[in-house]
Order: C-alpha cells, then sequence, then structure tokens
C-alpha cells in the first residue's frame, strides 16, 4: 500500500517519517545525514510505494522566510528530479522541534536520549507528517 513520507530537512541532518498504509498516523522513521536523503529514500521505495512528500518548511513567526529555509529550497529541485511523478507538499514546520521535545518528554525519554538531535529530527518529521495528515484527512 502507499505511505507518504514526512521530511525535516536540515543543513546537517534530516529526519524522516512514514505514514500507516492508510494514511491515517506517522510514525519516526530515521535520522540521515543529509546528502545521503536521496539514496536513502531510493532505497526506500525499492521495498515501499511512496505517493506523496510531506515537507518541513521553515518560516519565521512574522509569516517571513527563515535561514534554514534557503536549505530547503535547494533540496526540492533535487527530490522532485529523484522521484518526478510524486508530489511534494511544503509543511509549515513552526514549533515542530518545541512539540518533539513536549512528546519525548511526555513520552518519558530519558534527558540524555532528548538531548540527541537525531531523535528530535525523526520526531520533528513525524510531527510534521501528522500534521498534513490530519489537515488533508477528508481530502485525500
Amino acid at each position: 500500500m502507499d505511505r507518504f513520507i514526512g521530511i525535516d530537512y536540515g543543513k546537517a541532518r534530516t529526519g524522516i517519517a512514514v505514514s500507516d498504509p492508510l494514511g491515517i498516523f506517522a510514525q519516526a522513521l530515521d535520522t540521515v545525514h543529509s546528502t545521503k536523503i536521496i539514496e536513502y529514500l531510493q532505497n526506500y521505495a525499492q521495498k515501499e510505494t511512496i505517493c506523496g512528500f510531506v515537507i518541513g518548511y521553515p518560516v519565521n513567526m512574522d509569516g517571513r522566510p527563515s535561514e534554514a529555509q534557503a536549505h530547503v529550497d535547494a533540496f526540492l529541485p533535487q527530490l522532485k528530479a529523484a522521484f518526478p511523478g510524486i508530489p511534494v507538499t511544503l509543511e509549515d514546520e513552526r514549533f515542530t522541534s518545541v512539540l518533539a521535545h513536549r512528546a519525548m518528554i511526555d513520552g518519558g525519554m530519558k534527558a540524555s536520549r532528548r538531548r540527541d538531535k537525531t531523535e528530535v529530527d525523526r520526531i520533528s518529521a513525524a510531527i510534521i507528517l501528522q500534521s498534513y495528515l490530519d489537515r488533508t484527512a477528508n481530502t485525500r
């Protein structure tokens, strides 16, 4: 069955999440070095059908582009070239890191694991994807 992929793209690391086959729930999947993200996704696509990408789009609180937005903008053409025909949706990622930390605390994760930025990236990707799945549940 088809799956959506959530991506929290960063200059150094990229968090990845995946939906369940019905597109209801998002689950944190992995964190990879950003230079390896296309290769990782291509390997994943050999095992599972990807029906869409949901990319966290960094925007400042006042709606202006954030400093990190340039990295995402540079990544988008690479993703679209590697996966032509698979739709790419940009999802506002404001507060995802804060929400990820809150989820880790609420889930009882130890402080040492909460300091691990790879954990934050994975969970942020899941929050981005879940936000999209919730917002589009009645229109997909």
